[in-house]
């Protein structure tokens, strides 16, 4: 099982297939095998997949102080395996919490980017509170407290994969974050951002894609945001038609 290491924290990693290095991260209390459920197989045929447990997920070290899931920190995970693996640049595509990070790669690594896909997620500003997860009472329910908030029908393999979360590293990474929308104008490659037109964040995340120069924007019809990230038939050819484009 690969790991590197950013500072004292130990980041997971995982390898599929060969070609050009496409960077994958997940969303919010799930790990890299949910990559696995459509995505890794058609993708590997052309890409290099590298899949990252971001900090307090899956594998990956999992500190319970708020301070280590800085936006800094969390580029500088990316960033360590990265350079374990020898690649200056890499194609990056995130869905959630990992579309975030990816606008963070955008401001502070963006000379690591061969292009960016952000999946369901915006530039605006993140805050710590309010969180149902930091809501009075939440705490005692441990993992079966995440399940309430996947809005779709959870498959059974996800559903393992939540209750397996440690819940004072997922609640300690939930920090206040800046917006992004003052670097969109100053990204200089090819993006792609795609959202399931139910998902809370369609409207702004089609609004900041406007403001990025070299930018599509892909509307996934009737799909909420996990909804969206289940639907890899539909996800995975607008990524492989936009990464050759890029090409």
């Amino acid at each position: 099982m690969p790991y590197v290491m950013n500072g004292d924290i130990r980041i997971h990693y995982e390898i599929e297939g060969s070609g050009p290095a496409l960077i994958m991260q997940h969303g919010f209390t799930d790990n890299l095998a949910t990559w696995y459920d459509g995505y890794v197989d058609p993708l590997k045929r052309e890409y290099t997949l590298v899949l990252i447990d971001a900090c307090g997920h899956g594998d990956s070290d999992k500190p319970r102080d708020t301070a280590s899931y800085a936006m800094e920190h969390r580029v500088a995970d990316i960033v360590a395996v990265i350079d374990e693996l020898k690649t200056a640049r890499a194609h990056y595509f995130r869905y959630s919490m990992g579309g975030w990070i990816g606008f963070g790669m955008a401001r502070y690594a963006p000379d690591r980017l061969s292009s960016l896909i952000v999946g369901g997620m915006d530039a605006a500003p993140r805050k710590r509170e309010p969180h149902p997860l930091l809501a009075p009472g939440m705490a005692s329910r441990g993992a079966a407290a995440i399940v309430d908030l996947w809005d779709a029908p959870m498959p059974p393999a996800l559903r393992e994969r939540v209750l397996k979360n440690d819940m004072e590293a997922i609640r300690a990474s939930r920090v206040d974050d800046p917006a992004y929308e003052d670097i969109l104008p100053t990204i200089a490659v090819p993006c792609l951002l795609l959202a399931g037109d139910k998902d809370p964040i369609y409207l702004t995340a089609q609004a900041h894609a406007a403001k990025i120069p070299n930018a599509r924007f892909v509307t996934i019809p009737g799909l909420n945001h996990a909804g969206t990230l289940f639907r890899s038939d539909l996800v995975v050819p607008r990524i492989t038609q936009f990464l050759r484009d890029v090409a």
